[in-house]
């Protein structure tokens, strides 16, 4: 892989959370538009991903309860999928409602979101190779190892909680790789080119499953967390919507059914609450 490919474009993700706030299309301006947009990752599995051409994953499948819900409500939903690395850029430029994808609840994000309640738990663990007998349960076995991660990705944010870990270890991290997608990271972890990779609980136990000849599962190097949707701030009705969509899902059964699709199991202790500060995502999460 070039090295340009391993460079990440991630100023539509994070570099605007410092920027000034621009005004967004709260619900009564999404009626009178007619449509409201979501955007979606084209390669994140099992969240979203693409096969063949077409859209696949836990959102794919939740996208047409979500265009049912809203064409209830006189709106109609479109999708755009798009690489991560702007995704969340185009939610606070305004140019997408809402990001329906894993986003991953974080401090720094809640400065710019609001997230709707979450559909599950994002605590981040690392995979390894299968045959990296150097990689153990000891979390000295990381010391001086290169790390990869997708860059904009929410364990940026968290990293310092694994720096602890190590400096209680009596050593600090290696070298830090960042990927455009975990497609890119997965494949340099295969290729001996990175260590180890960090990502989601859920994405590490689906390519643990899928792939399971090649890598393995490693320990916790996060505290707790959710995946939620992305909602710019201050926009009480648009957060109302998928409140009240996620409750419609729940009390059906759907979103249980979902999760165990493509999760492996249902979550049924997520908050049934919209997040909307620091403090109270701490609270929720244990942090």
């Amino acid at each position: 892989m070039s090295a340009f490919k391993k460079l990440v474009f991630a100023v539509g993700a994070l570099a605007t959370f410092g920027s000034a706030m621009v005004a967004h299309a709260d619900l009564a301006d999404i009626k009178a538009r007619g449509y409201m947009t979501v955007a979606t990752e084209d390669d994140y599995s099992p969240f979203n991903y693409i096969v063949d051409g077409k859209p696949a994953g836990f959102h794919a499948d939740l996208l047409e309860d979500l265009k049912a819900f809203g064409k209830a409500r006189g709106i109609e939903v479109r999708q755009e999928i798009m690489p991560w690395t702007g995704l969340l850029g185009g939610v606070t430029t305004g140019k997408f409602d809402a990001a329906f994808t894993g986003s991953v609840v974080t401090d720094e994000r809640l400065r710019v979101f609001d997230f709707a309640p979450p559909f599950a738990p994002a605590q981040h663990f690392f995979v390894k190779r299968k045959t990296d007998t150097s990689i153990t349960g000891d979390v000295k076995s990381l010391c001086g190892k290169t790390v990869g991660l997708q860059g904009g990705s929410s364990f940026e944010a968290r990293l310092p909680e694994l720096d602890k870990m190590l400096d209680v270890a009596g050593c600090e991290r290696g070298e830090l790789v960042k990927y455009q997608s975990y497609t890119e990271a997965f494949a340099d972890l295969a290729s001996g080119r990175i260590d180890y990779a960090i990502t989601s609980l859920i994405a590490v136990n689906d390519v643990v499953r899928t792939r399971p000849e090649v890598f393995a599962k490693g320990f916790a190097v996060s505290g707790g967390g959710f995946n939620a949707w992305a909602i710019p701030k201050n926009n009480p009705q648009l957060r109302q919507f998928f409140t009240d969509f996620m409750t419609e899902v729940r009390s059906s059964g759907r979103l249980a059914a979902l999760q165990v699709k493509w999760f492996g199991e249902a979550f049924p202790d997520m908050p049934a609450q919209p997040i909307t500060s620091v403090s109270e995502f701490h609270t929720l999460a244990g942090l």
